[in-house]
Formats: C-alpha cells, structure tokens, sequence
C-alpha cells in the first residue's frame, strides 16, 4: 500500500511538473498566434464544443466516476503537454530532417501527437494502475487527452483562420467560420477518437495475465491511433472531396464504432460487477439484496431519491457512498477471480468493507425499513 501511495504522488508530481513547463511555452504560442482579439475570438469558438464532449464522456463514466483530479489532470496534459512536446519534435525534426509539409501532416504529426496523447495513459498504466478498471476507463482518459489537445491545437487554428495566417486566404470572419464548421462542428471528436484506440489497448493491458498483452495492446493501439489519425490528415491534402470520402468511410463509422464498444463495455460492466459481486456477497462482504440496487443505473438513482426523501441530503450522500464502496469492490473483486489483483489488494478490498459496513446500517433501499438514523435527518 506505501508503494501506491508513492507511485500516486509521483504520477501527481511528474504530470503536474511537465504541464507547468508544457503550458509556459504553449501559452506565449497562444498569445503570439495572433492579434488579441482574434485568439479570444478563437478561444471562444474552440471552448464551445468542450462542454458537450467532456459531458458524453462524463457519461459513460457512470459505474465508477474517476477521480475529477486525473481528469482535469488529463485535458491540461492534452493541452499544454502533447501539443507543446509535438510542436519541439516536429520542429526539430523538420529542421534536421527536412521533411515536405505533406509528409509532416500525414506522418509526423500523427506519431508525435499520438506518441504524447498517449504518454499519460502509460504513465496511468504505470503508476496509477489501480485507477484503471478496463476498456471503458482507458476510453474517457484517452478522450480526457483527446479533447485538451483538441481544444489549444483549435485555437491556433482559427486564430489562423481569422488573421488570414494560414494560407488559406484573406480571413475574416468567413474564414473562420469555414474552420470553425470543419473543425468544431463536423470533427470535434476527431483528436479524442484517435487517442481512444491508445485508451482501449490500455484498458486491455490492465486486466490481461499474460505478459506479452499487457506490452503489445497499447503499442497496437498506438499504431491504430497513427492510422486513423495519418489517413484523417492525409486526406485534408487532397481537397474536399478525399476529405469527404475519409470522413463517411472512416470518421463517421469508426465514431458509431467506439460508441458502440463504450456501451457494450458498459453493459458487460454491469454483469462483471454483478457476478462479482455475487461472489463477494457468499463470502460475506455485503448484502446479496443490495446488489441490484448498485450495478443497475436506472436502480441507484431510485434507491438514491429514496434515500434523499428519507434522509435529506445527508442520506442521498450516504447512499453515494455506500454505492460507489460496493462498485469498487466489485471491480476490485472482479479482478482477483481473474487472477489478476493489484498489489494491494487485500488492503484496499479491506478498506471498501469497512465503509460498507460503516455505512449500511444508516441506509435504506426502497421496500426495505428505513432506519431511524437515516428518516432522523
């Protein structure tokens, strides 16, 4: 357990060092892009789509929210850390390589970018393992990543676009318009959907026993992230209509795929936690009765008005707490009849029995007698 905390407090201490040397230099970038005006203008325009897809992935993340700190934690690595590490590379690399502009969007870009999207999604895997629980976890880390890049990478784009900067024509107001259609309306979801294919080999590697998965899914979804992102660039060098072809035949349909996968994974969640936790209550962890009150979505948020009618929002809070106690033994559980249980696993599962324990007694579900702890609030 002492060597978890440590490698928590080096995960915080690592991210929270490169972004601060990361943001220095990708904020004088931001602030020399353009006339003032122009980057708030830009600002503005790339923060609308933000809102909309941090609360899809918010979404999905509902079994067992992750901690808002690694998420935060996630866009500004995106934002200031992959995009500051990709600009050095490629400007390095174009000055002692020489590579033409066609060659640096289709390939040099993709595998910087992905190479320093993905970088905190290893360092999750290396040192934050415990906060990974499998493919629907990697999923929101990597769009986490994915819309932080997206969001300072648009921004240089439209205040570009505005200031007629990138020789696409005069600007104005039309041309950043154009931009703002393509990039924040059509494909906002473009840079967190390559990372998502680094996310998913992460989620495989955590919960796999054999060795050699656990080092080829990521590599593997790092080569996809290079593909789509590579195919996705490449075809913005061959006019409209190779962009169109690329976004119906790939964009659009790897787009329903990932969603699709979260749901699934999702619903494969919640009969995981339900097994596992079935087995966790024949050992006498907790209740068998509570457990449809915790694995069904629709359920925990009945028991959760129930409580709150019962028991004000102390009770509601309770309920939480009971609620996500029981999800994270689940997952916990389900990962030592796998035969693949962390380190400290008898620590931690010790320490969800005991806030269950400490906290069942003060709720109720609906049908059951509400204690008078919990109808005294």
């Amino acid at each position: 357990m002492v060597r978890t905390r440590r490698q928590g407090v080096a995960f915080t201490v690592v991210v929270t060092v490169l972004v601060a040397l990361g943001a220095l230099p990708m904020l004088l970038i931001l602030a020399l892009a353009g006339a003032p005006g122009s980057v708030l203008l830009a600002t503005v325009l790339a923060a609308l789509p933000v809102g909309p897809l941090v609360g899809c992935y918010l979404w999905l993340d509902r079994y067992e929210p992750e901690p808002k700190s690694l998420l935060a934690l996630g866009l500004l690595w995106g934002g200031f850390v992959a995009t500051a590490g990709a600009l050095l590379v490629q400007g390095i690399g174009g000055l002692v390589i020489g590579v033409s502009e066609v060659a640096s969007l289709a390939i040099v870009a993709p595998l910087t970018e992905e190479a320093g999207k993905g970088a905190f999604l290893v360092l999750l895997l290396w040192l934050r393992r415990a906060e990974l629980d499998g493919i629907l976890d990697g999923i929101v880390y990597a769009g986490m990543v994915g819309i932080g890049f997206a969001f300072v990478e648009n921004i240089l784009y439209l205040a570009a676009a505005y200031d007629g900067t990138d020789g696409m024509g005069p600007g104005g107001t039309e041309a950043v318009t154009a931009t703002f259609v393509v990039r924040c309306l059509f494909s906002p979801f473009a840079h967190p959907l390559f990372t998502t294919f680094i996310g998913i080999g992460v989620g495989i590697a955590v919960t796999s026993r054999s060795g050699a998965v656990r080092f080829l899914a990521p590599l593997g979804g790092y080569v996809l992230a290079v593909l789509a992102h590579g195919l996705w660039n490449g075809s913005t060098v061959f006019g409209l209509g190779s962009f169109v072809v690329v976004y119906l035949v790939l964009m659009v349909p790897a787009l329903v795929g990932m969603f699709a996968l979260a749901f699934w994974a999702r619903r494969a969640e919640q009969r995981m936690l339900g097994a596992a936790l079935g087995d966790a209550a024949q050992r006498g962890l907790l209740p068998a009765t509570d457990i449809g009150w915790v694995v069904d979505l629709r359920a925990r948020r009945t028991a959760r008005a129930f409580a709150r009618r019962h028991g004000g929002r102390e009770g509601e809070q309770a309920m939480r707490v009971y609620q996500q106690a029981a999800i994270e033994l689940g997952f916990l559980h389900h990962r030592y009849l796998r035969g693949t249980p962390p380190p400290d696993f008898a620590v931690r599962g010790q320490e969800h029995v005991l806030r269950i324990s400490a906290v069942r007694p003060s709720i109720a579900f609906p049908g059951q007698v509400v204690p008078t702890r919990m109808s005294a609030r």
